[in-house]
């Protein structure tokens, strides 16, 4: 956790201060920092050796042909925050803002490829 956390100080120094990119590595490095608050870490390291373990499978939720039938199904009510949803052979993640649902890009394990082969 702190070797993450040095990578992801000395990565939000690449960015100008105040710029999108900036704080979404200081986001990521409080995340981190929240997780091990309420001692969620060790979970969420799980969830993490799982989710980059190419032999274990990572539960989609839904998967859509188009990038129009998954923001039809996402209108519709029915996702949950969190579900993990394939459109168009990529990963993305249910998340829940203040304008409602939408879906952040989230790399599926096969999207990856192997450990180390990037």
């Amino acid at each position: 956790m702190d070797s993450a956390l040095r990578i992801l100080d000395a990565a939000s120094k690449n960015y100008p201060p105040g710029s999108k990119e900036e704080s979404t590595v200081q986001l990521a490095a409080i995340a981190l920092l929240y997780l091990r608050r309420i001692k969620k870490l060790e979970d969420f390291l799980k969830y993490h050796e799982e989710y980059s373990d190419p032999s274990s499978s990572v539960p989609v939720a839904r998967t859509f042909s188009t990038q129009a039938e998954a923001d039809a199904w996402l209108a519709g009510g029915t996702a949950s925050d969190g579900e993990l949803v394939r459109i168009a052979d990529q990963g993305f993640q249910v998340i829940h803002l203040p304008g409602g649902l939408r879906f952040l890009r989230t790399p599926l394990p096969e999207e990856l490829g192997p450990p180390g082969s990037k």
